[in-house]
């Protein structure tokens, strides 16, 4: 059995992303801040985490700043604390390290795993457009969804209630950060995948 994280998912680099926002519209709010966690695969055909990268980040120029988003969240976009960076420079570290795991497992292009995929790649895709980023790692649509996945797997979709199904410690204290919401996102995302690989579910046997 060949276990190259590159047969795993069709060429796909899988990345686990995490964003938390100013809002809930990509066209008009700012991302606050960002994590990813980048995987291996053992000898075994199971994942892991190989490296994570997170940055505060500052809102873009005319950025929505909805109040009760950032009450959720309890950032402060402009707290000298946050050590906070632009966009620009946080996608760009983070699309580098992308490369680098991509290249180093021989995958033709990386594709963002993330909890409701669709809401992170939505505010990533506007981020890229809006800095003139080329190159861009990520598939522009298609994603692995560990919501959609935990539904099929575990029977729930709220990742809290995901997470209890499948044993994993959730801490609601924590939630709401982006890194602590990466790390446990990651964390399903291997369960899920490990668990089918353990019952047998890959490698696919032609019949």
């Amino acid at each position: 059995m060949d276990n190259l994280l590159d047969k795993r998912f069709r060429g796909y680099y899988p990345v686990i992303i995490d964003i938390e926002t100013s809002g809930l519209n990509a066209q008009t709010d700012a991302i606050l801040e960002i994590a990813a966690i980048f995987p291996e695969m053992d000898e075994q055909g199971y994942l892991y985490a190989a490296e994570k990268i997170h940055f505060h980040v500052l809102p873009f120029e005319g950025a929505n700043l909805d109040p009760k988003a950032l009450a959720f969240t309890g950032i402060d976009p402009f707290n000298p604390l946050r050590a906070a960076v632009d966009e620009r420079l946080a996608l760009t570290e983070i699309f580098k390290v992308v490369r680098k795991h991509q290249k180093n497992n021989h995958c033709n292009r990386a594709i963002i795993v993330a909890h409701n995929a669709s809401f992170d790649q939505g505010f990533i895709n506007k981020a890229t457009e809006r800095c003139n980023l080329k190159r861009v790692p990520f598939h522009p649509f298609a994603s692995f969804d560990t919501a959609s996945m935990a539904g099929l797997t575990l029977g729930q979709t709220v990742l809290a209630k995901a997470c209890q199904q499948a044993g994993i410690a959730y801490d609601s204290v924590q939630a709401h950060s982006a890194l602590y919401d990466t790390e446990i996102t990651a964390e399903l995302f291997f369960y899920m995948v490990n668990k089918w690989r353990a019952l047998g579910g890959w490698p696919l046997v032609a019949v």
